[in-house]
């Protein structure tokens, strides 16, 4: 049987995924990823919260005294929350704000 070829999008992609499980190996840069990828993921939650609420950038930054840049950047996980700015955002978009320390999830054995 013969073998398909690999497009150059696949090839990269497999490249990058070779590439990130290996570094991913190294506690450090774990730990950095991780990091990286929590304030990804709350800025992703802030931009779907923003768009259910049907406001944009520049009205989300108004409500809460920050600049639209400062919005593009907190929604691009390119920003260092404080508490504070998570409970404006919260309150300006009539959302909860949650915070807990938990454990970390261990790893389950397969």
């Amino acid at each position: 049987m013969k073998k398909r070829k690999l497009s150059d999008e696949e090839r990269k992609k497999n490249s990058f995924q070779t590439h990130l499980e290996g570094d991913i190996k190294d506690p450090r840069y774990a730990r950095e990823f991780e990091g990286g990828w929590r304030k990804l993921k709350l800025g992703y939650q802030i931009f779907c919260a923003r768009e259910a609420a049907g406001l944009t950038q520049q009205m989300l930054a108004r409500r809460i005294g920050t600049r639209q840049s400062n919005i593009s950047r907190l929604e691009q996980g390119d920003y260092n929350f404080t508490v504070e700015m998570l409970q404006k955002i919260a309150r300006a978009l009539n959302l909860q704000l949650r915070i807990e320390l938990k454990p970390p999830e261990s790893k389950q054995a397969a």
